[in-house]
Parts: C-alpha cells; sequence; structure tokens
C-alpha cells in the first residue's frame, strides 16, 4: 500500500505543477543535466501531466515509446495490486532474451531521440 500512496502523492502533486514551463520541486533527469543528452525516459513527467489532464494529443510529443509501453506498465503495476491486495506476492522477471530485448529498443530510442 505504500507504493500506490506513494504514487497517488506524486500524481496528485504532478496535477498541479507544470513540468512544461520552470518551476516546481520536480527533480531534473541527471543524464540530460550531465551529457545534454536525452535519455529514454525524458519526457515521462511531461508525458504523465498530459495524460493526467487529458490531453493526448501533446502526450507522444513527450515521450512517444513510454506512451507505447504504457498499457504494458500499468497491466504489471495492476497485476501486482491485485495480487498484493489478495495477500499474494508477484514479482514479473524478464530472462536473459526479454532484458535484451528491453536495453535494444531503449538505446535505439535514444539514438533516434538524439539524432532526429
Amino acid at each position: 500500500m505504500g507504493a500506490v500512496t506513494a504514487a497517488t502523492a506524486a500524481a496528485t502533486y504532478l496535477w498541479g505543477t507544470d513540468p512544461h514551463g520552470p518551476g516546481g520541486l520536480l527533480p531534473r533527469c541527471p543524464f540530460h543535466w550531465a551529457t545534454g543528452l536525452l535519455c529514454p525516459f525524458c519526457g515521462g513527467t511531461r508525458l504523465a501531466y498530459d495524460l493526467l489532464h487529458g490531453d493526448f494529443a501533446a502526450a507522444p510529443h513527450d515521450n512517444a515509446a513510454l506512451l507505447a509501453a504504457t498499457p504494458v506498465l500499468a497491466f504489471v503495476f495492476g497485476r501486482w495490486l491485485v495480487a498484493g491486495l489478495r495477500g499474494r506476492r508477484y514479482a514479473p522477471r524478464l530472462d536473459s532474451r526479454g532484458t535484451a530485448a528491453v536495453l535494444a529498443v531503449a538505446v535505439a530510442w535514444a539514438v533516434v531521440r538524439n539524432v532526429a
């Protein structure tokens, strides 16, 4: 329940803080700060803000790959939450091929974002 409470608190704070402009106490991406390049997750906070406010047209501009992964992430989170509420444990695992695939997509997305 701690994770659900933390996610709810973060969403509540994000609802009233626009990450598209300066200000607010939102963390800056350390990779972007250090290199000036976009990491695979850069734009995730702006994406979440746009989705919370129903601005589905702006969401793909923030991070299209993360937007495409949102249904999978929501399914895994929902399954984890239901299992926890039933007193069970759900720990999703990726085998080595799955991990390699996720890393390959993340690296390819980072390259495409920074070259384009």
